[in-house]
């Protein structure tokens, strides 16, 4: 892996985590610096994360992390509906019903991992990548494929407000062993629908964590 890719990955990592908040300055020196690698490469990474929206310029020499309102997570959830739902119902009509008896499995036992501790949580995440990895594998549509991977990245750093709240997540978890169901299924209504309820859930949640929002249950 290049150097450039390896700094990339760590701050868009440490973007998506919170330990880079929004707001953060972010310069190529010191970077540079704190990451051990030269300025050409972090310069490199810094002009990826600006293209995926990450971080923007707050003066000619330095960029700043950015922050996700409340417009922006309505607006991601209305774009993340208008994929998934499609996506679902595509690959509720085109799965391997193998893949996703599997993750079926995998999810009846999610809740166990949203009780617990950080590592187990980073699990339960890694099962929902995992998910939507398969979701794009069953649909084989690379146009449709690389807009969701975009929305993704975006959707990640909304979702860890999520860990607040615990209840939130149990039912997550649960939404998502309906959609595999669905999948594995070949129910393509189901599927979408599935999918369709677990977004608006996740969308009232966001909106709930977000500082700029009367807390809300849901």
């Amino acid at each position: 892996m290049r150097a450039s890719d390896r700094a990339y990955e760590t701050l868009r990592e440490e973007i998506l985590d919170g330990t880079l908040p929004a707001g953060t300055t972010l310069t190529e020196v010191e970077q540079s610096t704190r990451l051990g690698y030269s300025r050409t490469p972090v310069r490199e990474a810094l002009g990826r994360l600006t293209a995926d929206g990450l971080v923007a310029a707050a003066s000619a020499r330095a960029l700043v992390v950015t922050d996700v309102a409340d417009d922006d997570i309505t607006a991601l959830y209305e774009l993340r509906e208008a994929l998934e739902v499609s996506a679902a119902r595509l690959a509720a009509e085109r799965r391997d019903s193998r893949v996703f008896a599997r993750l079926h499995e995998q999810f009846a036992h999610a809740a166990e991992l949203v009780d617990g501790g950080e590592h187990e949580l980073q699990r339960y995440y890694d099962l929902v990548t995992e998910l939507d990895a398969a979701i794009d594998a069953a649909v084989g549509n690379s146009y449709l494929a690389q807009a969701l991977r975009s929305v993704r990245l975006h959707s990640a750093r909304v979702r860890r407000s999520a860990q607040r709240n615990p209840e939130r997540l149990r039912r997550a978890a649960s939404e998502h062993l309906l959609i595999c169901q669905a999948i594995r299924d070949g129910d393509a209504a189901l599927a979408g629908h599935a999918t369709h309820v677990h977004l608006s859930l996740s969308r009232t949640g966001a909106l709930a964590a977000s500082t700029n929002a009367v807390p809300a249950a849901s």
